[in-house]
């Protein structure tokens, strides 16, 4: 018997085999069986910015834990009708860490730096500097590293285990209200030792080279700063305008897109104080629907970019469709 004469004989009885299993209704064999590869895609994602190319890439998802611990003034009853409605878990508020990389073309900013080696929330954090390889980017070639706060989140990875930085040619910019706060054991409370420790671990090695943004500053070709307090006592989003193009890069100015939203003055757990928190949530989302202006949102999901509109006493995210090319 010949190669050739085996295989098709087999190849005809395949098909024999197959269809007979078709007609009496049983599963056909695997005829293409591969192994699953188990890996994830990569976690960053790129566009124009009028003249500048952005790209977003990942510090890692971040669970929050249980939303009614975290997320106050709403009955249960209430904050699980809001979830389920929108499809989301009553258990577990998962975060993301949206991380912007603008390139303008003469300098290289990052905004916020995540969570670094701590793993408050778990081993899901701590991929900036893996995600920014993925994207192309070389931690040395960062210019500015501009934090919107001195969150354990935001701050977290300027600076390595061994006390190096991780951006070695960058000036950082902050708030200095931010800076004076999360760094003097006599203001932070007992119960966020870890983010006392995490902003002096992280800010006073670049203390040298910290540049203090005041409210209403551009501060850098195209980034003003816009002084957003409550979240923290110096909490500041940005914008950002390259040529007819804007983008607001709101920080955390709100954590959730549905319980943060709908009700916007409801309070989280995290605030330096919960009320002012809300009343400028409410302000400045209001201006960011009024102007129709697109936002980067550090912890909604991938990739956080969209917009904002009134909806009743709340707002409403609509997330932007993500363009596959440039």
């Amino acid at each position: 018997m010949t190669e050739t004469t085996f295989t098709r004989r087999h190849a005809l009885l395949g098909a024999a085999i197959g269809s007979g299993a078709l007609a009496l209704g049983l599963p056909r064999p695997g005829l293409a069986k591969a192994p699953m590869l188990g890996t994830p895609a990569p976690y960053f994602y790129r566009f124009k910015l009028g003249g500048a190319e952005a790209t977003i890439v990942s510090d890692g998802t971040l669970p929050l834990g249980n939303p009614h611990t975290n997320f106050t003034g709403l009955s249960p009853q209430e904050m699980d009708k809001q979830l389920t409605d929108n499809f989301l878990p009553t258990t577990n508020a998962v975060l993301e860490q949206n991380v912007l990389i603008l390139n303008t073309g003469d300098r290289m900013v990052l905004f916020d730096t995540g969570m670094g080696s701590l793993q408050l929330f778990g081993p899901t954090t701590g991929k900036l500097l893996r995600t920014m390889k993925q994207a192309g980017i070389d931690p040395n070639d960062i210019d500015a590293v501009v934090m919107s706060h001195a969150h354990v989140d935001h701050c977290g990875g300027n600076v390595g285990d061994d006390g190096r930085s991780n951006f070695p040619n960058a000036q950082f910019y902050i708030s200095q209200a931010d800076f004076d706060f999360w760094t003097d054991e006599t203001k932070v409370a007992k119960e966020f030792k870890a983010f006392l420790d995490t902003a002096r671990k992280n800010l006073l090695p670049v203390r040298d080279r910290l540049v203090f943004i005041k409210d209403g500053q551009e501060f850098l070709p195209g980034i003003t700063a816009l002084a957003a307090p409550g979240h923290t006592v110096g909490h500041t989003i940005f914008m950002i305008s390259s040529g007819n193009s804007q983008l607001c890069y709101i920080g955390d100015l709100t954590h959730h897109p549905v319980l943060l939203m709908e009700k916007p003055r409801t309070q989280f757990a995290y605030d330096t104080d919960p009320r002012q928190s809300a009343e400028t949530r409410v302000k400045m989302l209001t201006m960011l629907a009024e102007k129709r202006i697109p936002i980067l949102a550090y912890h909604f999901a991938w990739p956080g970019l969209g917009h904002v509109a009134k909806a009743g006493e709340g707002f409403r995210y609509y997330p932007e469709p993500m363009k596959m090319e440039m």
